[in-house]
Parts: structure tokens; C-alpha cells; sequence
């Protein structure tokens, strides 16, 4: 069955409570545009391309990702969807103690009046003795007060607002793949998945500015604050651009499983030399970067920390804490492994007090090579820069933003678009979504919307996210396309034939 055709079979159906859940589909009208809007979308690939799109290498998909998932984790992400859609308000709480999945003009004027309560009303599902009992769902996974900044979040953010930063926050990402990061890193507990991805789209949103600040202004900003600004925006933009042109971490290459890969060179950070906001925006710059460079199946990253002569002089304890709790909190299953690379002895007991602070499975993530040889288990000697005692001839050399690279985000016609054309096939996704849950269709539909938001994501790249130094080195191309190695690359050759020959894709 075809996705639209799902979705038109489905549009009956949408107004019953699905399986499993006390929501209803919010409003008779959003149901039909929903079935229009489907409808609208250009039929321009077949099958082969969106399945190709997502699951290029679905032998190689690990589990619990789109495509490779059990029966019981199919219903897990369905419920987190049907979680997710009330919290944004697509659909609503069935009124308590309502025999059907209907609501009368009545209620729905009294839901609409107390929407913060209902939206509350998630944390009591599962218990029955207040909101005590299930406020604290997954303690034992909130050392970082997401439970907490969850509240915060439902208190202070409308649920349009959350849906926008949820949308801002999935960029060329399977909408799926973002759901199950969370479910996976809350071992398939949805409600405590749900508290962790919300809290995180507050945090995104209301305390690093990620989407409206830090990727939109981008490197061209700092370049000019550093020169032109005074006070506290100067000294800003000075330690930004200090640590993007020293190289403190850059991102580089490939392992043997073709995760990028960052390059974190210790030596070079000393505490007190840039300010605490700068290094935390440095940080989610950088992952943020490396998020540019994730393509199915790969959906992590490789994170190198070259220990090479490191001393006291370079510890920080306060980037190490801000680090762990951005990959352990905001940015969950996103690491591959973290390599730490000829550490010193001295950082033993260093590390027996960082490693008391990593969940364990983040903790079984880090290994300690003290050679090339033991990095090479890793990644191919071949791809292992001569800085490290590899044989890839790259160094690490910043290419300065340049007048103009960002004057598409001028053109608001343009950027207008793409942006009415991502709201249309965002509002499918979630009526396809809403189908999809109550089982009327297997999700075909969803699949190809998800390779049209991720294309339309790209088109619309260029107005929303100022150009990083991956841009204007060729590693991002013009709609996404990636280029691990592009010959020209700022500093020499960025692969060279070995890492060509190397039979690593």
C-alpha cells in the first residue's frame, strides 16, 4: 500500500483512541490536510530510493535503529510517539474517566483551559499514589535534574514551542532515529525516554540557544565580534575563534566502522585561558558540526583525545563535566568509542575521578592506546594523521569565514520556501505518525516523508546554519553530500591515495 493511500485509509480512524493510549487525534481538520498535504508531495522516487535513503547498508544497521527493530520495540517507539504528539499538542489527553475516544466541545474547551496540568498529567500514567510516584521515572538515570528541567519545560514552553524545537533539533535526521536514541539510552522506558528528550528540547532551546544562536551565527559571527565588537561580545567571539584556529578539537576523517571522527589535542587547553561560556560553545559547536557529518547507518561518532604531553597545567575539570553531561544527557547514543591516546601516568588518578562520574556503558566506551599500533585497532593506520605517527598526510590548518559565504541566509524568499515546505511534510510525518500508531498502516508513507524532510533539511541548510569550516573546506557539499577527504582540504591533502586505497568506505 502506498503511503498516501495508507493515510487516506487511515483518516476514519483517526478520531479513536489508538491501542495503548488514552490520546485522540486533536482536531478533524488537521486529519485532512494532513491526508492533502501527503498527497502534495511529489511523487519523484520510487521504492529502491527511499529505502535506500535510510538503509544503504541494512545488513549493517545495529539494532534498535530504523529499519532493524523487534516487534517489541516497534510498540515501544509507537508509544513514544503517541507520548510525544501529546506533549506537542497534536493529539490530546483523553478526558479522565471518559468511556470513548471522543470529546465534546465542553471538554475540549476544559482541556485547552488546562493544558498545563494535563500536560503534567504524563508523569502520573503509570502510578496511582500523585505525582510523586512516577515524577522521579528513571531516577537512577537523573543524575543531570532532567526530571527537573522536564517540569521546567511543561511550565514554561507551549507545546507548539516544543514541537518547533523538536523539528529544529531533527534537522536531515530519520524523525525515528531521534526518538529511539532516547529510548535506547533509557533502556525502552518511554517515560523516562520522554523526560529525557524534552528536557533536553528545553535545554536546546531556552539554555544554549543551539538552533537560534549557536548554529545560525556560526563561526562568521565570533570572526566579527573578535573584530568589531567590544566588552563581553569581544572577548566572546576572541576565545571562540582562538580555539577553532588553534585546532583545540577538529574534526577529521573516518574510523574502520566509518564513524567521523574528532580530534580532541589536550595539550593545547589551559584553564582560565577562555572563558566558561566560549568553551561550553565551542563544545556544542562540535557536536553539532560532527551531527552534519552522520549518515545511516552511522549514527555515531569516534572521539580521539591526543594526551600527547600533557601535564596538570592542562586539566579543567568544569569542560570535562560539561562534556559528559552534553553526551550523556542532550546528546544520547551519539558516541562510538573514545580513544585516549598516550595518556601520561599521571593521568591515572585523574582518571579513576572522571571515570566515578560516566554512566558505565559510556565508561566501557573509552580505551587507552598507548601506540599507533593499538590507535590502529581503531582506525586504519593508513587514516591516522602523521601528528599522531599515522601515515595520512594532514594537518590540521583553520580557513578563515570569508566575506559573503553566508549571503543566502539573506534571501528570506527563499528561506520561506523551504520552510513552508518543511511545516507541510512535517505535519504529514505526524498524521502518517498518528495512522501509523493506531496500526491502520505499516508506515510506508512515514518512510518516504522522512527522506523528503531530511532532502527538504538540506535545501533549507543554507538559510538556517551559517557555513563552518567543512563547508568551505568541501567535507559538506551542496545538499549534504560528503567528502571525508576532499583533495583540496585546508591543509594539504585531506586523505591522500593511501587513505583512498585503504578499502575503508
Amino acid at each position: 500500500m502506498s503511503g498516501s493511500a495508507a493515510l487516506s485509509a487511515g483518516i476514519a480512524y483517526l478520531y479513536t483512541t489508538y491501542p495503548g493510549s488514552s490520546s485522540t487525534f486533536k482536531d478533524q481538520s488537521i486529519a485532512l490536510e494532513a491526508s492533502q498535504l501527503l498527497l502534495q508531495v511529489p511523487a519523484v522516487h520510487d521504492d529502491s530510493d527511499y529505502e535506500a535513503f535510510f538503509h544503504v547498508m541494512a545488513p549493517n544497521t545495529a539494532p534498535g535503529r530504523p529499519g532493524n527493530l523487534t516487534a517489541d520495540q516497534t510498540e515501544k517507539l509507537k508509544e513514544m510517539w503517541g507520548a510525544t504528539l501529546e506533549v506537542f499538542g497534536v493529539v490530546e489527553p483523553e478526558k479522565e474517566g471518559a468511556s470513548n475516544g471522543t470529546s465534546t466541545p465542553s471538554e475540549a474547551d476544559s482541556k485547552k483551559k488546562d493544558g498545563k496540568k494535563k500536560r503534567f498529567s504524563l508523569l502520573k500514567k503509570k502510578g496511582d499514589k500523585g505525582s510523586d510516584s512516577n515524577a522521579a521515572a528513571g531516577s537512577e538515570n537523573d543524575k543531570h535534574g532532567q526530571t527537573k528541567e522536564f517540569q521546567e519545560a511543561l511550565a514554561s514552553q507551549s507545546p507548539e514551542e516544543l514541537r518547533q524545537a523538536f523539528w529544529s533539533m531533527a534537522k536531515h535526521d530519520h524523525p525515528d532515529a531521534l526518538l529511539l536514541r532516547f529510548l535506547r539510552a533509557r533502556k525502552w522506558d518511554v517515560q523516562a525516554a520522554l523526560i529525557m528528550m524534552v528536557s533536553t528540547m528545553h535545554w536546546r532551546s531556552k539554555e544554549m540557544h543551539v538552533d537560534d544562536d549557536i548554529m545560525v551565527n556560526g563561526e562568521e559571527r565570533a570572526f566579527k565580534d573578535a573584530k568589531s565588537a567590544s566588552g563581553p561580545e569581544k572577548k566572546e567571539g576572541e576565545d571562540f575563534m582562538a580555539q577553532l584556529r588553534m585546532g583545540k578539537s577538529f574534526l577529521h576523517g573516518q574510523d574502520k566502522d566509518g564513524r567521523p571522527c574528532c580530534y580532541v589535542r589536550v595539550r593545547l587547553h589551559r584553564q582560565g585561558e577562555q572563558s566558561e561560556k566560549s568553551l561550553e560553545r565551542f563544545t556544542v559547536y562540535t557536536i553539532e558540526s560532527a551531527r552534519m557529518l552522520l549518515r545511516p547507518p552511522v549514527d555515531t561518532a569516534t572521539i580521539v583525545f591526543d594526551m600527547t604531553d600533557f601535564s596538570m597545567a592542562n586539566m579543567d575539570y568544569t569542560p570535562v563535566k560539561f562534556m559528559i553531561k552534553c553526551f550523556e544527557a542532550n546528546y544520547p547514543e551519539s558516541l562510538g568509542s573514545v580513544l585516549v591516546y598516550k595518556a601520561p601516568w599521571l593521568f591515572n588518578q585523574i582518571w579513576k575521578i572522571i571515570k566515578g562520574w560516566l554512566d558505565p556503558v559510556v565508561a566501557q566506551k573509552v580505551h587507552f592506546c598507548t601506540n599507533v599500533d593499538e590507535l590502529s585497532e581503531w582506525i586504519p593506520k593508513s587514516r591516522i594523521i602523521k601528528e599522531l605517527g599515522g601515515d595520512e598526510a594532514y594537518t590540521y590548518t583553520y580557513v578563515e569565514p570569508s566575506e559573503g559565504e553566508n549571503a543566502q541566509m539573506q534571501d528570506q524568499n527563499a528561506k520561506t520556501k523551504w520552510l513552508d515546505e518543511r511545516k507541510e511534510l512535517v505535519k504529514s510525518y505526524e498524521g502518517e505518525t498518528v495512522s501509523w500508531v493506531q496500526g491502520q498502516d505499516q508506515g510506508e508513507g512515514r518512510t518516504r516523508l522522512a527522506q523528503r524532510l531530511a532532502e527538504n533539511y538540506w535545501k533549507l541548510d543554507p538559510y538556517v546554519r551559517a557555513r563552518s569550516l567543512y563547508d568551505r573546506t568541501g567535507v559538506i557539499g551542496q545538499d549534504g553530500k560528503l567528502d571525508f577527504y576532499p583533495k583540496a582540504a585546508g591543509g594539504g591533502s585531506a586523505g591522500g591515495d593511501a587513505a583512498a586505497d585503504d578499502g575503508v568506505d
